[in-house]
């Protein structure tokens, strides 16, 4: 019989077997400082493009201000115990309101953590009879979220009309045999490389298929549409979205996460949601914080006009450069190259350290093997300076990836360190 942990301990999994080389650097970097477009790493100022900060809420004395009087009169405990038993109050219930009427729904219900309350929703939507289509580029909370779905589900090409339409038609017959419907999931903002989930076109199948839409817009919450409702907004299907989330940890600029739908679908969801119903309810500071930063949205135009400046900058300067970022139509900023993985960490170390540019690196095997992207995330708060100074410092390290100096540096770094890394 084999123990479990002699297993983990000969196979720490696709990131643990980078622990030694990468933990504190590449994996799990410190960052220290106010968060803005200037922070601290490893003792050094750089310029900081991997906060969701999109309009630039963390320090803005209005939000700072809120939180702090919060914090003061209720403490970070406040209030004990789950709202199904304690934890209900006047400001959350205001929050959800509020909530509701900026994405254009009927109600609205509060989450403690983005990432649970998705995985909680998928679950309480659906039973064992029901059928999930979902885009195969989904983020991890949708993913764990389908796995605990102990009936049938299919993914579709990413982004592809055609492939959810064939599979909408292996769901419907599915469906149809075992008495049960259809949730089609994903994404108002796919969050690696930037492009918007084809919403308008998903909310055109309804016509023609019988099926229910969940859209994640953790991205798009904030960023997109004329008001900042997001993306269904932006797409002109906000009202045939059935469920919509998204968190507050981007633009909101904060912890949890809503959901908001018809009424009915809400109030089930709120009697369902097991991540919510047992644990506790969120905490004060955030509820009253997160009124003054949809205050913000509302009022303050000019903020969300500033963030989309800033991210025609950037992203019109790369374009010019011969840099490829994809179809991203959103904010998010991927700059796709050609490289190994070990090539791909020799370039960010170059950037952090003698270019002092902070930016997230992603490989294989989120990408396909022999690319690199840079996520690059403009917010409202970056600099004219700072966006000129990450554009020459791209063009740098972009020549002497192609000439080949970061692929001579790969096999003395293995050599030197004894590495070897598995495939992943």
């Amino acid at each position: 019989m084999l123990d479990i942990f002699d297993r983990i301990k000969e196979n720490p999994g696709p990131l643990g077997q980078f622990a030694d080389y990468g933990e504190g650097y590449f994996i799990f970097p410190r960052l220290e400082g106010p968060i803005g477009p200037r922070m601290q790493f490893q003792g050094k100022e750089v310029i900081f493009w991997s906060a969701n900060d999109y309009l630039g809420m963390c320090n803005h004395p209005e939000v700072l201000e809120a939180d702090a009087k919060a914090a003061a009169e209720f403490g970070m405990f406040y209030p004990m115990g789950a709202r199904a038993m304690s934890g209900e109050t006047e400001q959350h219930l205001q929050l959800e309101r509020e909530l509701a009427d900026f994405v254009q729904k009927e109600s609205a219900y509060l989450l403690n953590f983005g990432y649970q309350g998705m995985v909680s929703t998928i679950d309480a939507l659906v039973g064992r009879n029901d059928v999930i289509v979902y885009d195969v580029d989904s983020h991890a909370c949708i993913v764990d979220g389908v796995r605990l779905h102990a009936g049938k589900r299919f993914t579709y090409r990413h982004n592809d009309i055609a492939s959810l339409e064939k599979n909408l038609e292996r769901a419907t017959k599915v469906a149809e045999e075992n008495g049960g419907g259809i949730l089609v999931i994903t994404e108002g903002v796919f969050g690696m490389r930037g492009q918007q989930g084809k919403l308008k076109e998903i909310c055109d199948l309804k016509s023609k298929f019988k099926f229910r839409l969940l859209v994640d817009d953790a991205h798009g919450f904030g960023t997109l549409g004329k008001t900042g409702a997001g993306a269904g907004e932006e797409q002109g299907c906000q009202d045939q979205i059935d469920v919509y989330f998204s968190t507050f940890a981007k633009s909101m600029a904060g912890f949890g996460a809503f959901i908001a739908g018809d009424k009915e679908i809400i109030r089930y969801l709120k009697f369902n949601l097991r991540s919510q119903i047992f644990a506790k309810s969120l905490t004060m500071p955030m509820v009253i914080g997160g009124l003054k930063r949809l205050e913000l949205l509302r009022t303050r135009p000019e903020i969300k006009a500033k963030l989309w400046e800033n991210t025609y900058k950037l992203q019109n300067g790369l374009k010019e450069r011969g840099f490829n970022i994809g179809d991203t139509n959103t904010c998010v900023t991927p700059v796709m190259m050609q490289g190994t993985p070990v090539e791909a960490t020799l370039l960010v170390k170059d950037l952090r350290e003698n270019y002092r540019i902070f930016t997230s690196v992603v490989v294989y095997p989120v990408i396909p093997k022999g690319m690199i992207l840079l996520r690059l995330i403009p917010t409202a708060s970056h600099t004219d300076a700072e966006i000129n100074e990450t554009l020459e410092a791209f063009e740098a390290i972009h020549d002497k990836l192609v000439n080949g100096h970061y692929k001579e540096q790969e096999q003395k770094l293995l050599e030197e360190q004894g590495l070897s890394f598995k495939a992943i």
